[in-house]
């Protein structure tokens, strides 16, 4: 399939750690039907409550490096010792039938597509009023750790650096705003 034959949309939201993100994108799958979450190829294990083909494509490393090697995915990284990628066939197909394709994905992950779909791939940024408030919100989680915290300040300070470079920002220094910011952007993409 040419890239330049799209019938469906692709939105694609990068957002350090602790921005609001997945409750927002979680809010957005229920507002706007019509998005579907692209599912990614893991070879991490499967955790309760995760369907394969619904949560993840999980298949084992091996086969996830012969799809790496024969070039299907449009992005992947490895994180953690796990590998994680997006199938070219899987968001092309989707894309053919007018699919409209919600993206949760890293900066690196956001640059691949953007250069395979060029215009064709919408990208919001989501900010933090701060880092400083980006460190409150992560620790205020209780859910990981002072190392892996770190490690995501790490992360988000690169990140930021970037926030300029895509579609639409949208800062998050009040969720509901944010949110309605988010719906705006998302319904201009889904009109054009």
């Amino acid at each position: 399939m040419s890239k330049k034959h799209v019938n469906g949309k692709l939105i694609i939201i990068v957002a350090p750690s602790g921005t609001g993100k997945s409750t927002m994108i979680k809010r957005l799958k229920i507002d706007f039907p019509s998005l579907v979450e692209s599912v990614s190829y893991t070879t991490r294990p499967i955790r309760p409550g995760e369907v394969d083909g619904k949560s993840y494509f999980f298949i084992v490393r091996e086969e996830f490096l012969k799809m790496r090697e024969q070039n299907e995915f449009l992005e992947w990284a490895e994180v953690h010792g796990n590998f994680y990628g997006t199938s070219k066939k899987f968001v092309e197909e989707c894309l053919a039938d007018g699919m409209h394709l919600l993206f949760d994905l890293d900066v690196q992950g956001t640059d691949s597509l953007k250069d395979y779909f060029g215009d064709n791939a919408n990208v919001i940024f989501i900010s933090p009023p701060s880092v400083d408030e980006l460190e409150k919100r992560l620790r205020n989680r209780g859910t990981e750790n002072t190392q892996v915290i770190n490690l995501r300040l790490m992360n988000a300070h690169k990140e930021l650096l970037r926030k300029n470079d895509f579609d639409f920002l949208i800062y998050n220094d009040d969720i509901e705003k944010a949110y309605k910011r988010l719906t705006e952007i998302t319904q201009k993409i889904l009109a054009s």
